[in-house]
């Protein structure tokens, strides 16, 4: 039997072992994306198997679960080295979607984006990209909606059939200020959905902005914080994530003179170590979402009862010594960005985007690590650029992004130049 066979009988099996799901008492929920589906929308991570009931019989896994290991380790490997790129990645994915020992080897089978340089699951969106080539996406602005949508791949395609959307996100307006809530899918920003991922606020003067995770960054000490929340964990289920995690935060110099020229950007990646850069470093990497409120905030004790508690972290490599100053290897990567330099002939300010950026536009930077010499990172590992945003038609913006960032990152600090910023300008 071919490949391609056994991926079609695999994806004519899914829907019957779903149905025997039901009868066991487990919905099949969203596995993949079928022929009908919409590419605006993600499969699920690892489909979470709901606990039996005393007395309640296993549930039935379906002929495909009784393959020989080796076998099905074979198929998979065929499966996942053969579909290199979106749509036909989604074949990797309806393979975890089978049953439980298939979801399992999948897991094994799949590496991180940083080792394998393919966006697979909806995990790899928090995951440190490749180091040695960037991941290359685009972003589509919706005026009339406030919606931005981040896709894969170089350019929007012709029919836009074939552009895998990785996130989406709407800028939210309130009478004080404006914040902008990311999400997976395109038709949902509700913090209270599976499919909430983080948000994006800003101070009054848009000089300031902060970066809220979802989920704990990996390996962290969570630390609660007891500020009141306007909404109330009892109006919510349980089972949706609601953990606002601080994880970075971005700041546009204060322009007095309001005069004219680049904007400049510092971010302060408080998840992300600066030793992670250097030769042998590791940028933390998580392997699993948080998909329930007890997940998250069960080691938690906050003061105030039925309030949803704002959460900060530390990392376990910045926590070590709370009193005192923090040292070079324990403080977070500093992100600032790239000096232009002025074109006499152009009489504009000019930044080296290697073709992908096309038109002028105060929103166009790129981003490179500012470190502490004493880390003695290479002089060409500092100019290296590690996001560059810019703008390539009307409502068309490119987005490359490298290691240590990860795509949610990379889109929340690129949708701080969509925003207004009376003070810098």
């Amino acid at each position: 039997m071919s490949l391609k066979s056994i991926v079609r009988e695999l994806k004519e099996m899914r829907d019957g072992i779903g149905s025997m799901s039901r009868r066991g008492g487990v919905s099949d929920g969203r596995a993949g994306h079928g022929r009908g589906g919409s590419r605006h929308s993600w499969p699920s991570l690892w489909p979470e198997p709901q606990p039996q009931r005393p007395g309640q019989e296993p549930q039935q896994q379906g002929q495909w679960a009784n393959l020989p290991p080796e076998l099905l380790i074979d198929v998979i490997q065929r499966v996942e080295a053969s579909e290199v790129a979106w749509p036909a990645r989604r074949h990797v994915v309806a393979c975890a979607a089978v049953c439980r020992s298939w979801r399992e080897v999948t897991k094994d089978v799949v590496k991180t984006l940083e080792e394998c340089s393919r966006i697979t699951f909806p995990i790899s969106l928090k995951q440190p990209g490749p180091r040695d080539c960037p991941v290359q996406c685009f972003v589509r602005r919706d005026r009339a909606t406030s919606t931005y949508l981040l896709y894969l791949g170089l350019s929007p395609s012709l029919h836009g059939e074939n552009d895998k959307l990785l996130l989406a996100a709407r800028k939210i307006r309130r009478a004080a200020r404006t914040s902008f809530v990311i999400s997976l899918i395109s038709d949902d920003f509700s913090h209270s959905s599976s499919t909430y991922v983080g948000k994006l606020k800003p101070n009054f003067l848009g000089t300031k902005f902060t970066i809220f995770d979802s989920q704990p960054p990996c390996d962290a000490a969570v630390l609660p914080n007891n500020k009141p929340s306007k909404r109330h964990s009892k109006q919510v289920s349980p089972r949706l994530p609601l953990g606002n995690y601080n994880v970075a935060t971005v700041s546009y110099e204060l322009t007095v003179l309001r005069n004219r020229g680049p904007r400049r950007m510092q971010c302060t990646m408080h998840s992300i170590p600066a030793v992670c850069i250097q030769e042998g470093g590791k940028a933390p990497t998580p392997t699993g979402m948080v998909h329930s409120l007890d997940e998250q905030v069960s080691t938690l004790s906050t003061s105030s009862k039925g309030k949803e508690p704002n959460i900060e972290f530390l990392s376990t490599s910045l926590s070590a010594d709370l009193s005192g100053p923090i040292s070079t290897s324990e403080a977070p990567l500093l992100l600032k960005n790239k000096a232009p330099r002025w074109h006499e002939q152009l009489q504009c300010w000019c930044l080296n985007f290697r073709g992908r950026v096309t038109v002028a536009s105060v929103k166009n930077f790129q981003l490179v690590a500012s470190v502490d010499p004493s880390l003695g990172v290479p002089a060409a590992e500092q100019e290296k650029v590690i996001l560059q945003f810019g703008k390539i038609g009307k409502d068309i913006f490119t987005m490359d992004y490298r290691y240590p960032l990860s795509a949610f990152q990379a889109f929340a600090i690129c949708l701080t130049s969509f925003d207004t910023k009376p003070a810098c300008e």
